[in-house]
């Protein structure tokens, strides 16, 4: 079924997606401009521009470069109206918890969580002065369902980001600010890939075993297949949009089935 969005959705908002250059964060920016909205995304690196997208080179695992996104999001767009904050992954070593170093830890905590945390803190008091914002943070079923083997840290800032969004929503809500979470499972992105060659490297064996290593970890996926990014993006726009005006503090899993309790 193909959907098509309104083009007029998001006709005059400025909407920032962390993370928007590659997988769910590029999926992201894609549906935002569908709808008609003005985006503005950073990467760490120089990359091929995205047509209708401002474009800011930042590293936003470190102070500076949510500095850096924050001021020239203010400056070219004058604001932001929503927020949806995509970036995240994982890049430790299988191996279990004693092969993480605390550089490892650091590495998750920033880029999982604060990450997520500057950028709220740099442009939701715009949102406020305004009196009216959106805010989608992305977590991970991992939050709730960790796996061991290679994602410990990852899981762990995911849950942290789980939580900081629920206290945010209830200090936001009264001040005309939104605030959700979409905890997404297993998705089909560049980072998955990457994710079963580090599990090849530990383990040994082929991609394929690595695959069903995380399948096993997840107990199944009872839809058969992971999430597509632009299934997630969808859901992400949603809880932006006027039409989920009335939800707040609320996280919504897109996991295919995986979490088995409800």
């Amino acid at each position: 079924m193909n959907f098509k969005p309104d083009p007029t959705e998001f006709a005059g908002k400025r909407v920032l997606v962390s993370g928007g250059t590659k997988g769910l964060g590029r999926a992201t920016v894609d549906r935002f401009l569908a709808g008609g909205a003005r985006v503005i995304t950073s990467a760490r690196g120089n990359l091929e521009l995205i047509d209708g997208v401002e474009f800011v080179q930042a590293d936003l695992t470190t102070a500076e470069g949510g500095e850096t996104l924050a001021k020239a999001a203010l400056e070219r767009l004058g604001g932001i109206d929503i927020l949806a904050h995509v970036l995240g992954g994982s890049t430790t070593p299988g191996g279990g918890f004693v092969a993480l170093t605390d550089d490892h830890w650091l590495a998750e905590l920033n880029l999982n969580l604060l990450a997520t945390v500057r950028l709220d803190r740099l442009l939701i008091p715009q949102m406020i002065q305004r009196g009216h914002g959106a805010v989608v943070h992305v977590t991970s079923i991992q939050s709730v369902l960790p796996l061991p083997e290679a994602t410990t840290a990852y899981a762990a800032a995911k849950a942290a980001l789980r939580t900081y969004s629920k206290s945010v929503s209830k200090e936001l809500g009264p001040k005309g600010v939104r605030v959700n979470v979409v905890s997404p499972g297993w998705i089909m992105t560049e980072s998955s890939v990457e994710l079963l060659k580090r599990l090849q490297a530990a383990n040994g064996g082929t991609i394929e075993e690595a695959r069903q290593l995380v399948l096993d970890s997840l107990g199944g996926i009872p839809i058969g297949r992971p999430a597509e990014p632009s299934e997630v993006a969808d859901l992400i726009a949603y809880l932006a949009s006027d039409r989920a005006a009335a939800i707040h503090g609320a996280e919504f899993v897109i996991d295919g089935g995986t979490v088995q309790t409800v």
